[in-house]
């Protein structure tokens, strides 16, 4: 059972980094425009080597923005009741706190996967039709490795939660 928790709060930890790198930097997209390789992220855009905020309220940004905020938020809570359910096994009947954070991570999982098919589907659409030279960098590339990780924690923890399942089943006999 610990070895899963173990697992599982490593997959979050890794996977909540990732979530706020690639929420925070500015390389989710590279493109060229005029001849220069530019680069946009979703908080900026960066031309010819001087990066500007982006003011445009965009849905999809914003979209995306909030999916992926929530996400690392809710992969912090997992981490938390993790370490918790790490600490101490829920002495409650019907509240298991490996439950419970195998719940979050894959809420977690859900924000991660509405942010990324939301920019994926519009960034297809759209550079797709306007330049013909783009390509999804490392911190796009980041977000879906940060949505397998926390999906793997949510794994984990079920695991661990039907193991402690089972050892109070074959305590009680």
């Amino acid at each position: 059972m610990y070895s899963f928790m173990a697992g599982g709060l490593f997959c979050a930890s890794v996977g909540n980094i990732l979530l706020v790198v690639c929420t925070a930097t500015d390389y989710w997209v590279q493109y060229r425009l005029q001849g220069a390789l530019a680069h946009q992220g979703l908080w900026r855009y960066c031309l010819v080597g001087k990066c500007y905020m982006q003011t445009e309220n965009i849905a999809y940004w914003n979209a995306t923005r909030a999916f992926m905020i929530l996400s690392a938020l809710s992969c912090f809570a997992g981490i938390i009741t993790g370490i918790l359910s790490f600490a101490h096994p829920s002495t409650f009947e019907r509240f298991n706190r490996s439950f419970a954070a195998g719940i979050t991570f894959f809420v977690s999982t859900l924000f991660v996967l509405l942010a990324m098919a939301v920019y994926t589907g519009v960034t297809v659409n759209f550079l797709g039709k306007r330049f013909g030279d783009w390509r999804f960098s490392w911190s796009y590339i980041l977000g879906w490795v940060a949505l397998l990780l926390t999906f793997f924690a949510g794994i984990f923890y079920m695991c661990a939660y039907r193991m402690h399942g089972c050892q109070r089943v074959a305590e009680t006999r």
